[in-house]
């Protein structure tokens, strides 16, 4: 007999999400976390003695406002630490550039640049807060099934096509065109500057398998500015790095009555009659439930946890193409030092690097380092978003040294040459190489390193095929597509067999928005 009324796979930040509003509603949850440690890849570790730091998500996504709310976060302890710089692009060529909070003040900035940028600025940033207004609802939305569209399916489309309808004709044309264009051109829209293109396309491609010129990259930017009101990736940080915010939500969970156990590998879940029943551990326990909520990506859970007759053959292709294709890698260094960062010598310099530090000087750069990665190869310069924690954050390293941590594109999971085992050393290296033209006197600060593969990814933190989205965030597998067209309201085809990982609406990025919106249909069922 069941012991549960649900099974959670993964304490990932989605799955704790999740385990706090179902205990909340009453449902006796279970969250089964493979690894010692709770919260996925929102975890804070010391990679060399003395030195720790969010060891893959940097920043929260932003969380949704609901979930800040209902966390009680700030009762909780967490803080957010919000620098005068989101990113600041350095470049060896000319004038950098750097993106506030402050849009005045970027575009007073962007006139060392280029004047007619800057005077562009301010009507760029509040075109797509617009745009990310009309769009926010959508995020909280539980996506519709559109090959069988119900009455309530069809007033919740209704509110967002008004909310839309309500941007007026020339902002309507912008979002109906944005969403299928690739992001250079979106950005040479705009700006005249390659490396504030550069910048803007950035977000696009972050975390995919794909070029600032791919069709569709564009996509990516409209779903940032849905969640956070900006083109540009936020540069917020918790302090005590991203283990702080999955320790608040593993305590609320607990708090709502969610029991959690680490160290227990979920290798099967059960199915009986079309409906699953529990699941089996590693070490070969049954852990029956009356449903399960897998927080893993969509593959791992329907074609290595489900046994193969359990799923029609139609449904497993079509989940088997599910692109989910990884090409970041990560590397932490320990530093003596600041280092010292070419053309960087007024006295805001450190307000500068407190935010994103982003290495990509054009758009023909960041779409060279991807060609390398379509043909199987490590880009020989790729392109770098960075962050150097300790200077909002001293207490993640010894007085006066620092952490900086790299997010670097592209390493693509699958290698023509070689393998990963053999070649992670050379990723570091490459990476270093490429950070020393902005940084010359980054080679002798580093005092410990380490290097994270996408194979690393998949091994220790379960990101299939190392994709930190959990498949691509394109716009066939987008909102009503993800993962699947006619599978996007988080229920599988098994009964009782949910998903709520970031291969769900609305995607990747530290948001909560799976695990809250999962959430919610399963405890609509079960008050069926």
């Amino acid at each position: 007999m069941a012991t549960h009324d649900i099974i959670i796979i993964g304490a990932g930040h989605n799955g704790l999400v999740a385990a706090n509003y179902l205990a909340k509603a009453g449902l006796k949850t279970l969250v089964l976390e493979r690894r010692e440690v709770v919260g996925g890849g929102s975890i804070t570790e010391e990679f060399h003695s003395g030195f720790r730091c969010s060891t893959l998500a940097g920043s929260p996504g932003p969380l949704l406002p609901q979930i800040v709310k209902d966390f009680q976060l700030k009762r909780r302890g967490v803080e957010f630490i919000t620098p005068a710089a989101r990113v600041w692009a350095p470049n060896i060529n000319g004038n950098s550039i750097c993106i506030y909070e402050d849009a005045k003040r970027t575009a007073d900035e962007l006139t060392k640049t280029n004047r007619a940028d800057a005077e562009r600025y301010p009507k760029f940033i509040s075109t797509f807060a617009r745009i990310g207004g009309a769009l926010a609802p959508m995020l909280t939305m539980t996506p519709p099934d559109i090959e069988d569209l119900s009455a309530g399916e069809m007033w919740q489309l209704g509110k967002l096509g008004w909310a839309i309808r309500g941007l007026g004709k020339k902002d309507e044309y912008r979002l109906l065109r944005y969403g299928p264009m690739a992001v250079a051109d979106l950005a040479a829209e705009w700006f005249e500057n390659e490396g504030l293109r550069a910048l803007v396309a950035a977000r696009g491609i972050s975390g995919a398998f794909a070029g600032p010129w791919s069709a569709g990259t564009s996509a990516a930017v409209l779903l940032q500015v849905a969640n956070g009101g900006s083109p540009f990736a936020p540069a917020t940080m918790v302090k005590g790095g991203m283990g702080a915010l999955t320790h608040a939500f593993t305590e609320a969970a607990t708090e709502a009555g969610a029991e959690i156990r680490t160290g227990a590998e979920v290798v099967n879940i059960q199915v009986k009659d079309g409906k699953a029943v529990g699941v089996v551990l590693r070490n070969g326990e049954d852990v029956p439930a009356r449903a399960t909520l897998s927080g893993h990506d969509p593959g791992i859970t329907l074609l290595e946890l489900v046994d193969p007759g359990e799923l029609e053959p139609s449904y497993r292709n079509h989940m088997q193409n599910y692109r989910a294709v990884g090409t970041v890698a990560k590397v932490q260094l320990a530093l003596s030092a600041l280092p010292e960062f070419v053309g960087l010598t007024d006295s805001g310099a450190n307000e500068k690097l407190s935010g994103r530090i982003h290495i990509g000087p054009e758009i023909d750069y960041l779409e060279r380092a991807f060609d390398a990665a379509k043909y199987g190869d490590i880009s020989p310069q790729p392109y770098l978003d960075i962050r150097i924690p300790s200077l909002s954050d001293p207490t993640l390293a010894p007085s006066g040294a620092h952490v900086m941590s790299i997010h670097a594109q592209f390493a693509p999971y699958h290698l023509k040459n070689g393998d990963w085992n053999s070649r992670r050393e050379e990723l570091g290296d490459i990476v270093v190489n490429t950070l020393a033209d902005y940084a010359p006197n980054i080679r002798s600060l580093i005092i410990g390193r380490q290097v994270i593969t996408p194979l690393d990814l998949e091994r220790n933190y379960g990101l299939r095929n190392g994709h930190i989205h959990h498949g691509e965030q394109a716009l066939d597998q987008f909102f009503a597509f993800r993962p699947l067209i006619g599978w996007a309201q988080y229920r599988t085809p098994i009964k009782g067999l949910y998903l709520c990982s970031a291969g769900t609406h609305p995607g990747g990025g530290i948001t909560g928005g799976p695990g809250a919106n999962a959430a919610r249909e399963v405890i609509k069922d079960f008050k069926k």
